[in-house]
């Protein structure tokens, strides 16, 4: 898939998490955790411009070096409640003279995800067509026989009607990875959603699927990369 016309990478990287302190800038595999999503993005061939946007000094330093433009972002959108989406529009309607036909949001925390996962999820749009793609993988257990928890600890079923549904009867069923997000831009504008209507996905296995959010995430990443190394 060569390089699209008019398509642009959004980074979206906060420095203020909390459940894995400096989670985007921390040591992985020999680089900062940022680091390998701005290379799968360069790699992928398939953006005119790959932006980093970020309130963090550190973040925007470890930009250096890279074909890359880091923005720092408004205050406000620093915040513990500001969301993603309200950082992808920021950048489409304020950072970028004209808005690109497709852009994707690409997590700094899904080191695993490669140049070729983002060239799968990035071919699926086709404005007007399909205007919403993400990276997605298999639940790990049958998500129908969720359980809830009451106020006396105990457990009910999430889903009544389907908690004693076998799997065959469910069929197959995928969930958002934490790592890819492409989008018609006008059509996300309008949406403000990553989850707008004709959504598609790229199907990724576990292996490449590690959205690090805690320690554990952490070592399971790390596990996954050294066996693949291997």
């Amino acid at each position: 898939m060569a390089i699209l016309p008019d398509a642009v990478a959004i980074i979206p990287a906060r420095g203020g998490s909390k459940r894995l302190p400096r989670k985007n800038v921390m040591p992985f595999r020999g680089k900062p955790m940022i680091a390998h999503t701005i290379e799968a993005a360069l790699e992928s061939g398939v953006f005119t411009e790959v932006v980093v946007s970020s309130d963090d000094a550190e973040i925007l330093t470890a930009c250096a070096g890279y074909p890359v433009r880091a923005l720092q972002r408004p205050a406000d959108l620093g915040s513990d409640t500001a969301r993603v989406v309200d950082v992808c529009i920021h950048v489409l309607k304020n950072e970028i003279s004209v808005l690109p036909e497709v852009f994707a949001c690409l997590y700094a925390t899904a080191p695993l995800r490669t140049a070729a996962d983002i060239r799968a999820a990035v071919g699926l749009v086709v404005p007007g067509r399909c205007d919403f793609a993400m990276a997605v993988t298999a639940y790990p257990l049958p998500p129908h026989q969720a359980l809830k928890r009451g106020e006396d600890g105990s457990l009910s079923p999430m889903w009544p009607e389907l908690v004693n549904r076998r799997d065959d009867e469910i069929g197959a069923l995928a969930v958002d990875n934490g790592s890819t997000y492409a989008c018609a831009s006008a059509a996300f504008i309008r949406q403000r959603s990553f989850y707008g209507p004709g959504l598609k996905g790229h199907m990724m296995p576990a292996s490449r699927s590690v959205d690090i959010n805690t320690a554990d995430d952490l070592a399971l990443a790390k596990f996954y990369a050294e066996r693949a190394a291997a």
